[in-house]
């Protein structure tokens, strides 16, 4: 269904004016015409939801002039010129400018239609990209870093508030991808270290034969190849935080040695015989059952428990259904900005997919088919089908049940629904084709205000 999006139409003569405003009214837009250039840019502001369709050739302000002051008020409201032919040079010149495009007289009402159709659709993308940059510019640290407004996201945002202010030891377990060092460097911003030196080290990566000197340091000469001395990585995170990613996969013979570090606060280096004490908070993680991995006797059940003074469970994305259509906006924007492509609208088939997908890879994976959907070249109805067209065979068995599926989308249409429209009941009722008792119904039933949608909200 089309949106009812503002057109003005300026225009001196009337007869073209009054032509012009039928022709887009049966089109299904909303138009307000103007006489003159003056009194169509009183109007005008940084929030204008549609396109300024203007005659060149005017008395007072000419359509040349009204563009020039409209881009003043926003470079990106679309300008359409309608022009004689002899001011086709001009025209050409206007586009240069900033116009988004001309129709030379006489036109069959069709193009025009399309064209505005057009240039309505880049305004909308404009208005709904800055929204989202709104939002994030003034979230808290913590919400700008880890976007979500499900259950389990609020949560983990009021654990890192508990627990980031103090010195306490932190174990966050959870799948791979979903964010453990994100949330590791949340609980380090929250802290009175956040002026300090944020250090990770990903156990599972590192040669056993490099492990020692990797996080002790070392002096020159301690071994073979060693020509100077070398900062371990607990000296250099000295007044901040130590991250240790996937702790669990940790050489059992130097999780003694860690253990020693954390019970008495100070190292050695290789080579070395001297004491330095060390001041950092120790933050872990691990996508493994860490208490699979101690029965197994492959992590010490005393280092756990040196570390694990806290612990944050972090929730797959399966489980933030209605977070999933929010963190895609955001990455898909993120990534529009960098390609410099226009992040395009996901159809109701895309969002039926994404939100029915389980994303084995989370937030990680996520971030890939943002990505891969704004640099695609099919039609915006098959990219997320073509992106994803292995999901049967990756849906896992803990994919949610159909209805909670189907309830994680129907919030998702109507959260989008009313962010497209700013809130506006009468569009949304339109747009989704929904009596006003039954939209009010749903928007109760999924927590949803009108209020938080409004312009200027």
């Amino acid at each position: 269904m089309t949106i009812r999006n503002t057109i003005y139409v300026v225009d001196d003569e009337e007869s073209m004016r009054v032509a012009i405003s039928q022709w887009l009214t049966l089109a299904d837009f909303h138009v307000e015409s103007y006489g003159d250039g003056k009194t169509a840019l009183k109007n005008l502001n940084c929030d204008f939801d549609g396109v300024l369709v203007t005659d060149i050739r005017m008395p007072q302000m000419d359509g040349l002039e009204l563009m020039r002051n409209t881009l003043l008020i926003d470079n990106e409201i679309p300008v359409v010129f309608i022009t004689a032919h002899g001011d086709i040079p001009m025209a050409v010149s206007s586009i240069r400018e900033g116009a988004y495009d001309f129709i030379e007289k006489p036109f069959e009402p069709e193009i025009l239609l399309e064209t505005v159709r057009r240039a309505c659709e880049k305004r909308q993308l404009v208005l709904e990209n800055r929204q989202l940059r709104t939002r994030l510019e003034h979230s808290s640290v913590i919400a700008g870093k880890l976007l979500g407004n499900s259950e389990d996201i609020q949560l983990l945002h009021q654990e890192i508030r508990d627990l980031g202010p103090t010195d306490a030891s932190v174990f966050l377990t959870g799948d791979t991808g979903c964010g453990k060092e994100v949330v590791a460097h949340c609980l380090h911003e929250a802290s009175e270290r956040r002026k300090g030196k944020f250090v990770a080290i990903n156990c599972g990566a590192i040669p056993e034969a490099l492990f020692e000197s990797e996080l002790f340091g070392h002096e020159a000469g301690a071994f073979t190849g060693a020509q100077s001395r070398r900062i371990g990585k607990f000296e250099h995170a000295c007044g901040g935080t130590l991250f240790l990613d996937e702790v669990s996969s940790m050489p059992l013979n130097l999780q003694i040695k860690v253990l020693r570090v954390l019970q008495e606060r100070e190292i050695v280096r290789l080579g070395a015989n001297r004491r330095i004490p060390i001041n950092i908070r120790i933050i872990s993680a691990t996508n493994s059952d860490p208490r699979k991995a101690i029965a197994e006797g492959t992590f010490r059940a005393d280092l756990y428990y040196r570390l694990n003074v806290a612990e944050i469970n972090i929730a797959p994305l399966r489980k933030r259904g209605s977070d999933i259509l929010l963190l895609f906006d955001y990455y898909a924007l993120r990534a529009a900005e960098r390609y410099k492509r226009d992040p395009l609208p996901l159809t109701s088939e895309g969002i039926a997919i994404l939100m029915a997908y389980s994303w084995p890879g989370n937030v990680r994976e996520l971030i890939n088919v943002a990505e891969r959907y704004v640099l695609s070249s099919l039609p915006v109805q098959k990219r997320i089908a073509h992106i994803l067209q292995h999901m049967d065979s990756v849906i896992s068995t803990h994919s949610t049940s159909l209805a909670e599926q189907t309830a994680n989308f129907e919030h998702c249409v109507l959260e989008q629904a009313l962010r497209r429209h700013r809130g506006n009941i009468g569009k949304i009722m339109e747009e989704l084709n929904l009596p006003r008792r039954t939209l009010n119904q749903k928007m109760q039933n999924h927590g949803l205000s009108r209020k938080e949608f409004l312009e200027g909200s």
